[in-house]
């Protein structure tokens, strides 16, 4: 099974989904729909509420509860985007100018905060006090996130281990939420609902690894942003972090001052000459396929299914993708 194959077989299911989201994006202040379906219409797979379905498919759930469930994941995500682009000063998603760009940061940062509660709000009506738990812990560690990598901009100490808690947060804590409350939804054995929220939390951090090797790879056309945007912005990811660990004392000299003065042009053109001098991309990657086999193995107690092959075919995904 492939992600076009996992796609053909909740496409009925993500279509319920996506009509969903729009209603919660339906607001008498008008902004609010506009920039929700500027968002949605943007590109994105969804692959948010696909990791939900198909963990309540795992559990055995067949209500409809899932349906509203991933859309109010997907709504976070959104929101969680808006605020991105706004704290990175974005221009530039998926190929299109940003929605801060567009209509201005205070009110990307309103429209954010209100896809957050009214997610928040509406997850209240599934009368699941462990449902809330997930999901409140998840938008926590998100916001979190955002602020330990802040605080690390431009910061050449930044240790591999700093690295893996921030896109735990910023990007595995809502996939792992999906998971999880999937196995709430199925009422799974506590530690049957942990394995599929470490699947998760694995996956997601691959996900993030992934963005973050592409960006020393792919060019803009290709990405949806410029070469080595991670670089400009003084962001410390895992290819610079693996470079640092094998480059030579001058060389790490020279590197660490590129990141403390966020080099963009020429340095960049520097950077990927010693990213490939010394093979730090493929580094990269062998440490990302490494962590997808342990998440694909959280899996192993699972019964045979299609559902389990669904989720085994998006972890392959997390590394296979173009963009």
């Amino acid at each position: 099974m492939n992600l076009q194959d996992v796609f053909e077989l909740y496409e009925e299911r993500l279509h319920l989904v996506e009509l969903k989201i729009q209603d919660l994006f339906k607001n008498k202040a008008s902004v609010i729909p506009l920039i929700g379906s500027y968002i949605t219409s943007s590109g994105g797979k969804r692959l948010r509420p696909l990791f939900h379905l198909i963990s309540a498919d795992i559990a055995g759930y067949k209500g409809d509860s899932q349906i509203e469930i991933a859309a109010i994941v997907e709504s976070i995500h959104t929101a969680s985007l808006l605020h991105d682009d706004v704290v990175d000063m974005a221009d530039i998603r998926r190929g299109k100018p940003t929605a801060n760009s567009v209509w201005g940061n205070q009110v990307v940062v309103l429209v954010g905060d209100f896809l957050y509660s009214n997610a928040l709000k509406t997850a209240v009506a599934q009368n699941n006090q462990r449902i809330m738990e997930v999901l409140s812990e998840a938008t926590t560690r998100m916001t979190e996130g955002e602020l330990l990598q802040l605080n690390r901009i431009g910061d050449p100490d930044m240790t591999e281990e700093d690295y893996i808690e921030i896109i735990s947060a910023k990007t595995g804590a809502l996939i792992s939420a999906a998971c999880r409350i999937g196995a709430l939804l199925g009422a799974m054995p506590a530690a049957m609902e942990s394995r599929l929220g470490e699947f998760g939390m694995k996956t997601g951090i691959v996900f993030q690894m992934a963005d973050d090797i592409l960006d020393y790879m792919a060019e803009e056309g290709d990405l949806g942003k410029k070469i080595c945007k991670d670089l400009e912005e003084g962001k410390i990811t895992l290819p610079l972090l693996s470079l640092l660990r094998t480059a030579t004392g001058e060389e790490a000299a020279e590197i660490r001052k590129m990141i403390r003065d966020s080099i963009p042009g020429e340095g960049a053109d520097r950077m990927l000459a010693l990213l490939k001098k010394h093979r730090s991309i493929e580094s990269s990657l062998e440490k990302a396929r490494s962590l997808i086999d342990a998440a694909k193995a959280e899996l192993a107690p699972f019964p045979n299914s299609r559902a389990k092959e669904a989720l085994l075919a998006i972890a392959d995904y997390s590394l296979s993708r173009e963009k």
